[in-house]
Protein backbone atom coordinates (compact mmCIF):
# COMPACT_ATOMS: atom_id res chain seq x y z
CA UNK A 1 0.00 0.00 0.00
CA UNK A 2 1.03 3.61 -0.50
CA UNK A 3 0.47 5.84 2.32
CA UNK A 4 1.28 9.82 2.08
CA UNK A 5 2.41 11.71 4.67
CA UNK A 6 2.39 15.38 4.76
CA UNK A 7 4.48 17.38 6.74
CA UNK A 8 7.80 16.61 7.45
CA UNK A 9 8.45 17.29 10.59
CA UNK A 10 9.10 15.14 14.01
CA UNK A 11 5.52 13.97 13.88
CA UNK A 12 5.14 13.45 9.99
CA UNK A 13 8.96 11.68 9.88
CA UNK A 14 8.06 9.68 13.00
CA UNK A 15 4.81 8.54 11.40
CA UNK A 16 6.91 7.94 7.98
CA UNK A 17 9.67 5.61 9.63
CA UNK A 18 6.71 3.02 11.41
CA UNK A 19 4.75 3.10 8.46
CA UNK A 20 8.25 1.76 6.64
CA UNK A 21 9.10 -0.21 9.51
CA UNK A 22 5.36 -2.31 8.85
CA UNK A 23 5.73 -2.51 5.39
CA UNK A 24 3.86 0.37 3.34
CA UNK A 25 5.56 2.54 1.07
CA UNK A 26 5.69 6.39 2.16
CA UNK A 27 6.08 9.44 0.50
CA UNK A 28 6.71 12.43 2.55
CA UNK A 29 6.04 16.00 1.33
CA UNK A 30 7.79 19.04 3.05
CA UNK A 31 7.00 22.44 2.12
CA UNK A 32 10.22 23.52 3.71
CA UNK A 33 14.42 22.48 2.39
CA UNK A 34 15.15 21.33 5.38
CA UNK A 35 13.21 18.59 7.34
CA UNK A 36 12.55 18.87 10.95
CA UNK A 37 9.19 21.78 11.01
CA UNK A 38 9.40 23.68 14.01
CA UNK A 39 12.51 22.23 15.24
CA UNK A 40 15.60 22.18 12.35
CA UNK A 41 18.63 23.21 11.15
CA UNK A 42 19.06 26.20 9.69
CA UNK A 43 21.48 28.39 8.17
CA UNK A 44 22.65 31.82 9.71
CA UNK A 45 23.35 34.63 7.50
CA UNK A 46 24.83 36.36 10.22
CA UNK A 47 27.07 34.08 12.25
CA UNK A 48 27.62 32.20 8.96
CA UNK A 49 27.19 29.11 10.76
CA UNK A 50 24.30 26.62 10.78
CA UNK A 51 22.03 26.95 14.06
CA UNK A 52 19.06 25.55 15.31
CA UNK A 53 15.67 27.53 14.82
CA UNK A 54 15.21 27.16 18.67
CA UNK A 55 17.14 25.95 21.62
CA UNK A 56 15.03 22.51 22.66
CA UNK A 57 15.95 19.68 25.54
CA UNK A 58 14.71 16.46 25.86
CA UNK A 59 14.76 14.32 29.08
CA UNK A 60 15.83 10.98 29.84
CA UNK A 61 11.92 9.59 29.87
CA UNK A 62 11.41 10.52 26.50
CA UNK A 63 12.12 7.31 25.42
CA UNK A 64 10.48 7.02 22.16
CA UNK A 65 12.34 9.63 20.46
CA UNK A 66 15.42 7.58 21.45
CA UNK A 67 14.19 4.50 19.94
CA UNK A 68 13.42 5.75 16.99
CA UNK A 69 16.72 7.36 16.47
CA UNK A 70 18.38 3.58 17.45
CA UNK A 71 15.90 2.50 14.78
CA UNK A 72 17.35 4.83 12.00
CA UNK A 73 21.21 3.54 12.97
CA UNK A 74 22.20 6.39 15.48
CA UNK A 75 23.80 6.27 18.59
CA UNK A 76 21.77 8.96 21.13
CA UNK A 77 24.30 8.53 23.80
CA UNK A 78 26.65 9.98 21.54
CA UNK A 79 24.40 12.49 19.21
CA UNK A 80 23.03 13.53 22.94
CA UNK A 81 24.59 15.53 25.71
CA UNK A 82 23.51 14.06 29.11
CA UNK A 83 23.71 15.11 32.87
CA UNK A 84 21.66 14.53 35.62
CA UNK A 85 18.76 16.78 36.87
CA UNK A 86 20.21 20.00 37.78
CA UNK A 87 18.40 23.31 37.84
CA UNK A 88 21.33 26.46 38.41
CA UNK A 89 20.06 30.57 38.75
CA UNK A 90 22.99 32.26 36.65
CA UNK A 91 23.67 34.57 39.60
CA UNK A 92 24.03 31.73 42.03
CA UNK A 93 20.86 32.13 44.13
CA UNK A 94 19.79 29.31 43.36
CA UNK A 95 20.84 25.78 42.97
CA UNK A 96 18.94 21.96 42.84
CA UNK A 97 21.01 18.95 41.98
CA UNK A 98 20.11 15.55 41.95
CA UNK A 99 21.51 13.50 44.66
CA UNK A 100 24.02 10.45 43.80
CA UNK A 101 21.49 7.78 45.07
CA UNK A 102 18.56 5.73 43.86
CA UNK A 103 14.85 7.03 42.44
CA UNK A 104 13.06 8.56 44.41
CA UNK A 105 15.95 9.30 46.75
CA UNK A 106 17.81 11.09 44.42
CA UNK A 107 15.33 13.85 44.03
CA UNK A 108 14.30 13.87 47.62
CA UNK A 109 18.52 14.64 48.50
CA UNK A 110 18.38 17.12 46.10
CA UNK A 111 15.35 19.29 47.53
CA UNK A 112 16.96 18.76 51.03
CA UNK A 113 20.26 20.35 49.67
CA UNK A 114 18.54 22.42 47.82
CA UNK A 115 19.81 26.07 47.91
CA UNK A 116 17.31 28.92 47.51
CA UNK A 117 14.38 28.08 49.51
CA UNK A 118 14.25 28.46 53.52
CA UNK A 119 13.56 25.16 54.57
CA UNK A 120 10.01 25.51 55.28
CA UNK A 121 9.20 25.97 51.58
CA UNK A 122 11.49 23.04 50.94
CA UNK A 123 9.24 20.79 53.07
CA UNK A 124 5.93 22.19 51.60
CA UNK A 125 7.72 21.34 47.87
CA UNK A 126 8.16 18.14 48.61
CA UNK A 127 4.95 17.37 50.14
CA UNK A 128 3.33 18.81 47.43
CA UNK A 129 5.23 16.46 44.79
CA UNK A 130 4.08 13.33 47.20
CA UNK A 131 0.62 14.23 47.18
CA UNK A 132 0.47 14.48 43.89
CA UNK A 133 2.45 10.87 43.85
CA UNK A 134 -0.25 9.29 45.93
CA UNK A 135 -3.28 10.55 43.22
CA UNK A 136 -1.38 8.86 40.71
CA UNK A 137 -0.28 12.30 39.19
CA UNK A 138 -3.55 13.38 38.65
CA UNK A 139 -4.60 16.94 39.65
CA UNK A 140 -8.11 18.35 40.11
CA UNK A 141 -10.13 19.06 36.48
CA UNK A 142 -9.69 22.51 35.02
CA UNK A 143 -7.05 23.74 37.24
CA UNK A 144 -4.55 25.95 36.39
CA UNK A 145 -1.02 25.27 37.46
CA UNK A 146 -0.80 28.73 39.72
CA UNK A 147 -4.50 27.46 41.55
CA UNK A 148 -2.52 23.87 42.04
CA UNK A 149 0.77 25.74 43.33
CA UNK A 150 -2.07 27.76 46.10
CA UNK A 151 -3.55 25.02 47.04
CA UNK A 152 -0.27 23.48 48.04
CA UNK A 153 0.77 26.12 49.99
CA UNK A 154 3.97 26.97 47.79
CA UNK A 155 5.66 30.37 49.08
CA UNK A 156 5.47 33.44 46.04
CA UNK A 157 9.21 33.06 46.88
CA UNK A 158 8.99 29.54 45.62
CA UNK A 159 6.63 30.31 43.34
CA UNK A 160 9.10 32.44 41.76
CA UNK A 161 12.30 30.63 42.11
CA UNK A 162 11.43 27.17 41.43
CA UNK A 163 7.89 26.59 40.08
CA UNK A 164 7.38 29.34 37.50
CA UNK A 165 10.74 28.92 34.74
CA UNK A 166 10.20 25.11 35.14
CA UNK A 167 5.92 25.44 34.05
CA UNK A 168 7.40 28.37 31.24
CA UNK A 169 9.93 26.02 29.85
CA UNK A 170 7.62 22.95 29.74
CA UNK A 171 4.48 24.18 28.66
CA UNK A 172 5.38 27.37 27.31
CA UNK A 173 2.58 29.17 29.08
CA UNK A 174 2.24 31.44 31.97
CA UNK A 175 1.16 29.44 35.46
CA UNK A 176 -1.88 31.24 35.70
CA UNK A 177 -3.03 30.01 32.31
CA UNK A 178 -1.22 26.89 31.94
CA UNK A 179 -2.75 23.25 32.86
CA UNK A 180 -1.88 21.50 36.08
CA UNK A 181 -2.48 18.35 34.42
CA UNK A 182 -0.44 18.71 31.95
CA UNK A 183 2.26 19.93 34.13
CA UNK A 184 1.78 17.52 36.03
CA UNK A 185 2.42 14.78 33.37
CA UNK A 186 5.48 16.42 32.70
CA UNK A 187 6.51 16.25 36.38
CA UNK A 188 5.53 12.43 36.26
CA UNK A 189 7.99 11.73 33.67
CA UNK A 190 10.78 13.40 34.74
CA UNK A 191 9.98 12.76 38.49
CA UNK A 192 8.40 9.64 38.70
CA UNK A 193 10.17 7.65 36.98
CA UNK A 194 14.09 5.92 37.21
CA UNK A 195 16.62 8.22 38.09
CA UNK A 196 17.51 8.38 34.49
CA UNK A 197 14.15 9.34 33.59
CA UNK A 198 15.10 13.12 35.05
CA UNK A 199 18.04 13.29 32.84
CA UNK A 200 18.59 16.43 30.86
CA UNK A 201 19.46 15.75 27.49
CA UNK A 202 20.78 18.67 25.30
CA UNK A 203 21.24 17.78 20.79
CA UNK A 204 25.16 18.14 20.13
CA UNK A 205 24.13 18.82 16.81
CA UNK A 206 21.97 20.96 14.84
CA UNK A 207 18.07 19.54 15.11
CA UNK A 208 17.97 17.88 11.90
CA UNK A 209 20.63 16.11 11.69
CA UNK A 210 20.24 14.80 15.23
CA UNK A 211 17.93 12.95 13.12
CA UNK A 212 15.09 13.77 10.91
CA UNK A 213 18.36 14.18 7.99
CA UNK A 214 18.67 10.29 8.26
CA UNK A 215 14.95 9.06 7.89
CA UNK A 216 15.57 9.45 3.43
CA UNK A 217 18.31 6.40 3.76
CA UNK A 218 15.92 4.41 6.18
CA UNK A 219 15.57 0.91 4.72
CA UNK A 220 14.82 -1.99 7.42
CA UNK A 221 16.08 -5.15 6.57
CA UNK A 222 13.63 -8.02 5.20
CA UNK A 223 10.53 -5.59 4.52
CA UNK A 224 8.99 -4.57 1.50
CA UNK A 225 7.94 -0.80 0.28
CA UNK A 226 9.90 2.22 -0.22
CA UNK A 227 10.87 5.94 1.67
CA UNK A 228 10.82 8.80 -0.02
CA UNK A 229 10.96 12.26 0.74
CA UNK A 230 10.20 15.64 -1.14
CA UNK A 231 11.63 18.79 0.16
CA UNK A 232 10.12 21.89 -1.30
CA UNK A 233 6.77 20.38 -2.17
CA UNK A 234 3.43 22.18 -0.48
CA UNK A 235 0.52 20.27 -1.20
CA UNK A 236 -2.27 21.84 -2.07
CA UNK A 237 -5.22 19.96 -2.52
CA UNK A 238 -6.76 17.27 -0.75
CA UNK A 239 -9.22 14.91 -1.56
CA UNK A 240 -10.93 11.40 -0.52
CA UNK A 241 -13.49 8.43 -0.42
CA UNK A 242 -14.20 5.26 0.88
CA UNK A 243 -11.39 3.36 -0.85
CA UNK A 244 -8.53 6.27 -1.37
CA UNK A 245 -7.04 9.74 -1.23
CA UNK A 246 -5.71 12.21 -3.60
CA UNK A 247 -3.27 14.59 -3.06
CA UNK A 248 -3.18 17.53 -6.12
CA UNK A 249 -4.70 14.60 -8.14
CA UNK A 250 -2.39 11.61 -7.63
CA UNK A 251 -4.16 8.29 -5.99
CA UNK A 252 -2.37 7.14 -2.34
CA UNK A 253 -4.46 4.53 -0.34
CA UNK A 254 -3.92 6.64 2.70
CA UNK A 255 -2.80 9.94 4.41
CA UNK A 256 -1.11 11.09 7.01
CA UNK A 257 -1.48 15.05 8.01
CA UNK A 258 1.48 15.96 10.06
CA UNK A 259 1.26 19.78 9.35
CA UNK A 260 0.68 22.41 12.74
CA UNK A 261 -2.69 22.60 13.28
CA UNK A 262 -3.50 25.64 10.89
CA UNK A 263 -2.19 23.56 7.72
CA UNK A 264 -4.03 20.67 8.55
CA UNK A 265 -7.22 22.71 9.43
CA UNK A 266 -7.00 24.23 5.87
CA UNK A 267 -6.12 20.63 3.93
CA UNK A 268 -9.23 18.86 5.97
CA UNK A 269 -11.49 21.77 5.33
CA UNK A 270 -11.74 20.89 1.20
CA UNK A 271 -12.71 16.95 2.65
CA UNK A 272 -16.53 16.19 2.61
CA UNK A 273 -18.48 18.06 5.18
CA UNK A 274 -20.29 16.05 8.07
CA UNK A 275 -21.37 17.10 11.07
CA UNK A 276 -18.45 15.01 13.27
CA UNK A 277 -15.82 16.60 10.48
CA UNK A 278 -17.42 19.92 11.43
CA UNK A 279 -16.40 18.86 15.33
CA UNK A 280 -13.24 17.89 14.34
CA UNK A 281 -12.57 21.35 12.45
CA UNK A 282 -13.30 23.14 15.54
CA UNK A 283 -10.78 21.25 17.36
CA UNK A 284 -8.45 22.59 15.09
CA UNK A 285 -9.60 26.06 15.04
CA UNK A 286 -9.59 26.87 19.09
CA UNK A 287 -5.59 26.28 19.64
CA UNK A 288 -3.72 29.76 20.22
CA UNK A 289 -0.09 29.78 20.31
CA UNK A 290 2.55 31.22 21.69
CA UNK A 291 5.96 32.99 20.26
CA UNK A 292 9.59 31.63 21.60
CA UNK A 293 12.39 33.69 20.79
CA UNK A 294 16.42 32.00 20.79
CA UNK A 295 19.02 34.64 20.66
CA UNK A 296 22.21 33.21 19.74
CA UNK A 297 25.31 35.23 20.39
CA UNK A 298 28.51 34.26 18.66
CA UNK A 299 31.30 34.94 21.53
CA UNK A 300 34.73 36.13 20.18
CA UNK A 301 36.11 32.72 22.34
CA UNK A 302 34.14 29.77 24.07
CA UNK A 303 33.17 31.32 28.03
CA UNK A 304 32.67 27.84 28.66
CA UNK A 305 30.94 27.73 31.83
CA UNK A 306 30.63 25.39 34.54
CA UNK A 307 26.68 24.41 33.51
CA UNK A 308 25.36 23.30 29.87
CA UNK A 309 21.82 25.20 30.93
CA UNK A 310 21.44 27.97 33.57
CA UNK A 311 18.07 29.68 34.52
CA UNK A 312 18.03 33.23 33.90
CA UNK A 313 16.19 35.85 36.12
CA UNK A 314 13.36 37.94 34.00
CA UNK A 315 13.11 41.47 34.79
CA UNK A 316 10.98 42.80 32.12
CA UNK A 317 11.50 46.85 33.73
CA UNK A 318 14.46 46.50 32.08
CA UNK A 319 14.02 44.34 29.07
CA UNK A 320 15.33 41.34 30.43
CA UNK A 321 13.55 38.60 29.13
CA UNK A 322 15.94 35.47 29.19
CA UNK A 323 14.93 32.50 30.46
CA UNK A 324 17.74 29.93 29.91
CA UNK A 325 20.88 30.41 29.07
CA UNK A 326 22.74 27.34 26.84
CA UNK A 327 26.34 26.93 26.72
CA UNK A 328 27.73 24.99 23.67
CA UNK A 329 31.54 24.70 24.73
CA UNK A 330 30.22 22.51 27.49
CA UNK A 331 28.12 20.25 25.08
CA UNK A 332 31.27 20.06 23.38
CA UNK A 333 33.64 19.42 25.79
CA UNK A 334 36.18 15.72 25.62
CA UNK A 335 33.95 14.08 22.43
CA UNK A 336 35.51 13.55 19.33
CA UNK A 337 32.47 15.88 16.88
CA UNK A 338 33.95 17.35 13.56
CA UNK A 339 35.56 20.67 13.25
CA UNK A 340 32.87 22.64 12.31
CA UNK A 341 30.58 21.25 15.37
CA UNK A 342 33.78 22.42 17.65
CA UNK A 343 33.07 26.03 16.25
CA UNK A 344 30.07 25.98 17.29
CA UNK A 345 31.70 26.44 20.96
CA UNK A 346 31.85 29.87 20.78
CA UNK A 347 27.79 30.08 20.34
CA UNK A 348 25.52 30.71 23.35
CA UNK A 349 21.70 30.25 23.41
CA UNK A 350 19.52 32.48 25.21
CA UNK A 351 15.76 31.28 25.25
CA UNK A 352 12.86 33.27 25.81
CA UNK A 353 9.82 31.28 25.66
CA UNK A 354 6.11 33.32 25.59
CA UNK A 355 8.28 35.80 23.77
CA UNK A 356 5.72 38.41 23.24
CA UNK A 357 6.85 40.84 25.54
CA UNK A 358 10.19 40.89 23.90
CA UNK A 359 8.47 41.15 20.69
CA UNK A 360 6.93 44.42 21.47
CA UNK A 361 10.13 46.38 21.89
CA UNK A 362 12.68 47.23 19.19
CA UNK A 363 14.59 44.02 17.99
CA UNK A 364 17.96 46.08 19.03
CA UNK A 365 17.50 47.51 22.22
CA UNK A 366 15.87 44.34 23.07
CA UNK A 367 18.86 41.84 22.43
CA UNK A 368 21.22 44.51 23.97
CA UNK A 369 19.13 44.35 27.03
CA UNK A 370 18.97 40.71 27.19
CA UNK A 371 23.34 40.63 26.61
CA UNK A 372 23.25 43.08 29.53
CA UNK A 373 21.10 40.52 31.64
CA UNK A 374 23.71 37.52 30.77
CA UNK A 375 26.44 39.96 31.80
CA UNK A 376 25.04 41.13 34.62
CA UNK A 377 23.58 37.47 36.12
CA UNK A 378 26.61 35.65 34.93
CA UNK A 379 29.61 37.69 36.71
CA UNK A 380 30.82 35.16 39.06
CA UNK A 381 31.99 33.37 35.97
CA UNK A 382 34.11 36.61 34.46
CA UNK A 383 33.63 38.75 31.90
CA UNK A 384 31.36 37.81 28.86
CA UNK A 385 34.10 37.23 26.40
CA UNK A 386 33.35 40.04 23.32
CA UNK A 387 29.78 39.05 20.96
CA UNK A 388 31.17 39.38 17.52
CA UNK A 389 27.42 38.62 16.13
CA UNK A 390 24.05 37.61 17.11
CA UNK A 391 21.14 35.94 15.55
CA UNK A 392 17.54 36.25 16.78
CA UNK A 393 15.07 33.65 16.11
CA UNK A 394 11.18 33.46 16.46
CA UNK A 395 8.71 30.35 15.88
CA UNK A 396 5.67 32.77 16.57
CA UNK A 397 3.26 29.35 16.61
CA UNK A 398 5.81 27.59 18.62
CA UNK A 399 3.73 25.95 20.83
CA UNK A 400 -0.08 26.02 21.41
CA UNK A 401 -1.63 27.45 25.10
CA UNK A 402 -1.62 24.38 27.10
CA UNK A 403 -4.69 26.03 28.99
CA UNK A 404 -7.17 23.48 31.00
CA UNK A 405 -9.96 22.35 28.91
CA UNK A 406 -8.41 22.42 25.80
CA UNK A 407 -9.74 19.92 23.29
CA UNK A 408 -6.84 18.33 21.12
CA UNK A 409 -7.57 15.77 18.83
CA UNK A 410 -6.95 12.50 17.81
CA UNK A 411 -4.92 10.46 15.09
CA UNK A 412 -7.95 9.11 13.37
CA UNK A 413 -9.72 11.69 11.74
CA UNK A 414 -13.82 11.14 10.95
CA UNK A 415 -12.79 11.25 7.25
CA UNK A 416 -12.04 7.71 5.92
CA UNK A 417 -8.07 6.78 4.92
CA UNK A 418 -7.06 10.19 6.66
CA UNK A 419 -5.07 10.31 9.94
CA UNK A 420 -3.27 13.14 11.30
CA UNK A 421 -0.37 13.50 13.47
CA UNK A 422 1.62 16.49 15.88
CA UNK A 423 2.30 17.70 18.79
CA UNK A 424 -0.79 18.97 19.10
CA UNK A 425 -2.76 15.85 18.48
CA UNK A 426 -4.38 14.27 22.09
CA UNK A 427 -1.00 12.75 22.89
CA UNK A 428 -1.33 13.79 26.94
CA UNK A 429 1.88 15.79 26.77
CA UNK A 430 2.14 19.50 26.11
CA UNK A 431 3.89 20.82 22.61
CA UNK A 432 7.24 18.80 23.26
CA UNK A 433 9.60 17.08 20.82
CA UNK A 434 8.50 13.05 22.59
CA UNK A 435 5.08 14.31 22.07
CA UNK A 436 5.27 14.59 18.52
CA UNK A 437 7.29 11.13 18.12
CA UNK A 438 4.78 9.15 20.03
CA UNK A 439 2.20 10.77 17.53
CA UNK A 440 3.46 10.33 14.80
CA UNK A 441 4.25 6.34 15.75
CA UNK A 442 0.76 6.22 17.18
CA UNK A 443 -1.04 7.75 13.97
CA UNK A 444 1.40 4.66 12.11
CA UNK A 445 -0.18 2.19 14.55
CA UNK A 446 -3.75 3.15 13.93
CA UNK A 447 -2.42 3.03 9.72
CA UNK A 448 -1.20 -0.28 10.48
CA UNK A 449 -5.05 -1.29 12.33
CA UNK A 450 -7.05 -0.11 10.18
CA UNK A 451 -5.60 -1.20 6.72
CA UNK A 452 -3.59 -4.25 8.25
Amino acid sequence: MNIAVIGGGWAGLSAAVRLRQRGFSVTVFEAARTLGGRARGVQSPALQTRIDNGQHILLGAYTETQALMQELGLDPGFLLYREPLALEAADGSFILRAARLPAPLHLLGGIIGMRGLNLAERWRLITLIQSLKRQKWKTQPGLTVAQWLTRGQQSAHAIHMFWLPLCVAALNTPIHQACAQLFARVLQDSLGGPKSASDILIPRVDLSQLWPDHVERYAPPDTAGTLNVHCGHAVRQLTGGWSQVALDGVPYDAVVVAGNAPATHRLLRQLSPSESGSRYLAMLAAFEYIPIATLTLQLETPWKLPQAMLLLKEDPARLWFGQWLFDRSAFMRGDALSDIHKQSGSLLNIVISDARAFMAHPQPQAVAAVIAQVQEQCRRFGSLPHVVGHEVIIEKRATFAAVPGLMRPENRTPWPRVWVAGDWTDTGYPAVLEGAVRSGRDAAEDVQFVLG
